[in-house]
């Protein structure tokens, strides 16, 4: 089975368990902590991580996200549910309106995939927390983003990608090609 016939569900659902354990391990001294997201502390990133299943949930409605805020005060159990509510098997074929254009709700949610693995790592990395995602989560998310995401960067919301350091795993690779190191 190639990665564009797995349902991308899976691996979103996987990847939002690993983002709870993670946010549970951030202690409140951290939040004002750095990241590898040098725009952003450790509370700024966990505010956008719900944003981001704010805005997946809002594309498998059928609505604009890029209106949407980048950051939100909610949780991402409430955040969770709603996603859950609308991410139907039809979600997946319809077109949808997504931050960079048009795409099928499939891939739509890839894109999502690989945003909610490369923050967590990121939250993991400035907490001090276990960096690797659970295998049937990430491994997938890293095949479609080497074919989704360019090498060259030009008019990507990405910085360009990081050598992987030579013991990396799956999750420090994915968040590598998507412009992200320690």
């Amino acid at each position: 089975m190639t990665t564009t016939e797995i349902d991308p569900r899976t691996p979103y659902a996987g990847a939002l368990d690993w983002a709870a354990a993670v946010l549970a391990g951030v202690r409140e001294e951290q939040l004002a902590g750095p990241t590898p997201c040098p725009e952003l502390d450790v509370d700024g990133l966990v505010r956008h991580l719900v944003a981001t299943v704010y805005k997946i949930a809002a594309i498998g409605e059928g609505r604009d996200p890029r209106p949407l805020p980048f950051q939100v005060d909610g949780t991402l159990e409430d955040a969770r549910a709603e996603y859950e509510r609308v991410w139907t098997a039809e979600a997946l074929d319809r077109e949808v309106t997504v931050p960079w254009g048009r795409a099928p709700g499939r891939t739509a949610l890839w894109g999502y995939v690989n945003e909610l693995l490369v923050h967590t790592w990121d939250v993991a990395v400035a907490t001090g927390q276990p960096c690797e995602a659970p295998a049937a989560a990430v491994e997938p998310a890293l095949a479609v983003a080497r074919m989704l995401i360019p090498a060259e960067r030009e008019g990507f919301p990405f910085a360009p990608p990081v050598e992987p350091a030579a013991d990396a795993g799956p999750t420090e690779r994915l968040a590598n090609w998507s412009g992200h190191a320690r």
